[in-house]
């Protein structure tokens, strides 16, 4: 099993199928609009701007799983992804990323890269070309930080 094999809602409502992104590095990280990580977005943004072009994406999650922290619909977390970060990076529905009520994708990412259950917002899993997880950062590691930007490096063969 790998990412490829899921299909996801985009925060719009589309269907889509990961498998779309196959043969990309992705950053996939669950966010929140109302959390102490949010100002997050604007480092992610410029990640997925910079590197788009050489086969990388971020794909957000929304979910508000984490102290009610992401309380709006997917149409209020489009807007004020749009807004207040410039967020141009895929978005998709909001989903539980914890607990036994967890989306499959989710549960997928936690198995994959064995450190347990999403712990907070903005966690952050690097998954390489062929659609497996090749590593977990957790919140506390900002999109700048040198052990992502390596390891993204690392991974688009930079």
């Amino acid at each position: 099993m790998s990412l490829y094999d899921f299909t996801m809602k985009t925060i719009d409502g589309q269907d889509r199928s990961l498998g779309d992104y196959r043969g990309k590095v992705l950053l996939v990280v669950n966010t929140a609009s109302e959390c102490g990580y949010t100002p997050q977005y604007a480092g992610l943004e410029e990640l997925h701007d910079r590197l788009k072009d050489r086969g990388f994406a971020v794909l957000g999650f929304p979910s508000n799983d984490f102290g009610a922290q992401e309380p709006g619909t997917d149409a209020e977390i489009a807007a004020f992804c749009s807004t207040k970060y410039g967020v141009s990076f895929p978005m998709f529905s909001k989903i539980p990323v914890k607990g036994g009520g967890k989306h499959p994708l989710y549960a997928f990412l936690t198995q994959a890269a064995p450190a347990g259950e999403v712990k907070w917002n903005f966690t952050k899993f690097l998954i390489g070309k062929d659609g497996s997880v090749i590593a977990r950062f957790e919140s506390s590691v900002a999109p700048d930080d040198p052990k992502l930007t390596q390891a993204i490096d690392r991974a688009l063969g930079g």
